[in-house]
């Protein structure tokens, strides 16, 4: 009896972690969505990137910029409270 019970919650358990990786599977096979340009002082694209390869790129480029920005940045210096 114990092996039953055993055996069906096994069963059970087996079935949900099924309908969960079905479920993330679909969930991953959307269209991704062409990605836009958020900085300020770009000038818009004419189209949006047709490939997963140049949306990487865009994206990469997109961090780039955003680092040099804060790199051209000063950094607080820490005031100096007691000599």
């Amino acid at each position: 009896m114990r092996a039953v019970f055993g055996l069906v919650g096994l069963v059970v358990v087996l079935a949900i972690v099924g309908l969960l990786a079905k479920k993330q599977l679909s969930a991953t096979r959307a269209p991704v969505p062409a990605l836009q340009t958020a900085a300020p002082g770009a000038a818009p694209a004419s189209a949006p990137p047709a490939t997963v390869r140049e949306q990487s790129q865009q994206v990469q480029q997109q961090v780039k910029q955003q680092m040099e920005g804060l790199m051209q940045q000063a950094r607080p210096m820490p005031e100096d409270a007691a000599k």
